[in-house]
């Protein structure tokens, strides 16, 4: 079964949420936040253009959360980005 857009952007939504919460993840989520992301990209189904800027910065995340060694300290890092990212993304839900 594949995942329209909005079932796309809930699950990403609610994989960086609870990363920012928590301050912890799993390699998994990191491929999963990377797969998502390059899937909405390759099907052009974002009209938010807020949100297609940030794309690029969302996968860049997940791919640096896959190999980093503290996955805490990435996750404090990048708070202000999630914190961005999640607004878009809720923005974005809402048209």
């Amino acid at each position: 079964m594949s995942l329209n857009v909005n079932n796309q952007l809930t699950l990403l939504l609610d994989l960086l949420d609870e990363q920012q919460k928590e301050c912890c993840a799993e390699v998994s989520e990191y491929q999963q936040i990377k797969r998502l992301v390059k899937s909405m990209m390759a099907n052009n189904s974002i009209t938010d253009e807020q949100l297609l800027q940030l794309l690029p910065e969302i996968y860049n995340y997940g791919r640096q959360g896959e190999s980093v060694q503290n996955m805490a300290e990435h996750i404090t890092s990048n708070q202000e980005n999630l914190n961005q990212w999640i607004s878009a993304i809720e923005h974005s839900k809402l048209e």
